[in-house]
């Protein structure tokens, strides 16, 4: 006879559940199905050569209605366009942050600038009496040499008239009145300059532009940009930068009609050793296929006579 605990089983059914193997009537579990199969029954009885009953899978209640439910497909509402603004909004001026490592550069040009004006002022020993001083702003005269020792209150910056306002790009403390601009003190501290300096040169400049989801950047390669003489302007459809950059100094513009629409407020502009970075946010969920549209222009109507 056999003894009663001769066959140890699983009475349960198998159950396979994210990647877990298991038994129905205990809590081992593997993994692994050979570790799976392995497993010793939780159950001990004697051996059967009659298969055990499968389990009873619910029977549908013939008296019940089956219900059967319809979602409708849930309404998926467009995407409204932004109707383009008008590119003759006022531009204003994109906020900027300056590298350490670009800092750093300046402060070399200007040391070296420094000493090479000394030198100048040395050699210029023939300075006419009542010579005016050729910084923005400055109307102190030589008097002599004692002159260019004096200190020098001046403007680097350009003056810039928009829309009645008239201000300076390096401190943009605007008035609508003329004399009052003329007025306005130096911002800058330095040493007069009683000879015209050499104009800055136009130059170009290599650039080019990416986006990423939220953003579009544009990327200027010009070296040793000089901030406070920098302009980086902007509207929702347009771009407007004006840089002055190395030394000797060069100046580069660059006017742009933007493919899309960007948010000027979140917008900001880098100054790096060696290129300008301008972050644009986009102002519509979309991707550009260029940076810029051309502008189109109409052909006057022929004579209908011709």
């Amino acid at each position: 006879m056999c003894a009663l605990e001769s066959c140890r089983f699983h009475p349960g059914i198998p159950v396979f559940h994210d990647a877990m193997k298991g038994w129905s009537c205990c809590n081992k579990k593997s993994t692994d199905f050979s570790v799976f199969l392995s497993i010793p029954g939780c159950t001990v009885s004697l051996h059967s050569d009659v298969k055990p009953p499968e389990p009873e899978k619910p029977k549908p209640d013939p008296n019940k209605d089956e219900l059967i439910q319809y979602k409708s497909p849930t309404e998926i509402k467009p995407i409204t366009p932004i109707v383009r603004p008008d590119g003759d909004e006022p531009l204003v001026i994109l906020k900027s942050t300056v590298a350490a490592s670009l800092t750093a550069a300046l402060e070399k040009l200007k040391l070296a600038a420094t000493e090479t004006a000394t030198e100048g002022q040395a050699e210029q020993k023939d300075v006419p009496i009542g010579t005016t001083c050729k910084n923005s702003s400055c109307k102190n005269t030589y008097e002599g040499a004692y002159s260019n020792h004096e200190s020098c209150q001046y403007h680097p910056g350009v003056p810039i008239f928009h829309e009645g306002m008239k201000f300076w790009s390096c401190c943009v403390r605007r008035t609508s009145d003329f004399d009052d601009f003329l007025a306005q003190e130096g911002c800058t501290e330095g040493s007069h300059v009683w000879f015209k300096k050499a104009e800055s040169e136009v130059a170009t400049c290599r650039y080019d532009w990416h986006q990423t989801g939220p953003f579009v950047f544009v990327t200027i390669y010009a070296k040793n940009a000089w901030p406070e003489e920098c302009q980086v302007k902007a509207n929702r459809v347009q771009l407007d930068v004006s840089t002055v950059f190395d030394s000797p100094r060069k100046k580069f513009h660059l006017p742009c009609e933007l493919f899309g629409i960007i948010d000027p407020a979140q917008s900001v502009v880098t100054y790096f050793g060696t290129k300008i970075e301008i972050k644009m946010k986009k102002g519509e969920p979309m991707s550009w296929s260029r940076l810029t549209i051309e502008k189109k222009i109409e052909e006057p109507a022929e004579d209908a006579d011709n």
